[in-house]
């Protein structure tokens, strides 16, 4: 299982063996269809979600968050490598850095190579901790993934991660299904583990407060 501490945390402190308690991978959607204004919106509304006071209220104990975007057959780009994050000071900083990193090219919309991705980073982490997510939010379906969604999901539950979702609805987009079709397409062939959920915002700015919705029932 990853190398990870499985012992549950506890309220007194972190768990037996463990250095953090969460490995967290912030995937957000860098394809083709984002345009600069909406990419900008979800960078920004990720950055001030990871930041937010009842956020930041609703940690245990440390946590490590790494973030990355999709788009392209082959993977997912690391924009932040694993970042501890215990207060206030490690997620501002972490948020100014996300705010300034450039945006890596990305075309077709590949959710399972993302995926794949996103394991690879966790097995690699520089952290132990009780649990592991990823946590993906995208505007469409998986549509070039050399590994399809299913596969990689199901790698990724093997390895004891709980994959998380959030489905943006945004009519005109270029991948636009419908916001049923998307939730649903994301709740048959990306979720898994534990708990797991999809959330919708419907549109990108919405995108902030979703993220920030999320972010809190996961540390919760």
């Amino acid at each position: 299982m990853l190398g990870l501490a499985t012992v549950a945390a506890g309220q007194q402190g972190l768990a037996a063996g463990a250095d953090v308690e969460l490995l967290l991978v912030l995937l957000n959607d860098g394809s083709g269809s984002i345009d600069e204004e909406e990419y900008r919106l979800q960078r920004e509304g990720t950055a001030s979600a990871i930041e937010h006071p009842q956020v930041l209220r609703a940690l245990r104990g440390p946590i490590a968050v790494a973030y990355g975007e999709w788009g392209s057959p082959g993977g997912a780009q690391l924009i932040l490598p694993w970042t501890r994050i215990a207060g206030e000071d490690d997620a501002g900083a972490f948020a100014d850095r996300l705010v300034a990193a450039p945006r890596p090219p990305q075309t077709w919309n590949a959710i399972g190579d993302a995926l794949a991705s996103a394991t690879d980073w966790i097995r690699a982490a520089p952290f132990r901790a009780p649990r592991a997510t990823i946590d993906l939010a995208g505007d469409g379906p998986d549509m070039r993934s050399t590994i399809p969604a299913p596969v990689a999901r199901d790698r990724a539950l093997a390895a004891g991660i709980t994959i998380n979702a959030l489905a943006i609805q945004a009519e005109g987009s270029q991948a636009f299904m419908g916001p049923r079709n998307l939730r649903q397409h994301y709740e048959d062939n990306v979720i898994g583990g534990p708990g797991a959920f999809v959330m919708t915002a419907s549109d990108r700015v919405d995108f902030a407060h979703a993220i920030f919705n999320k972010l809190v029932r996961e540390l919760a």
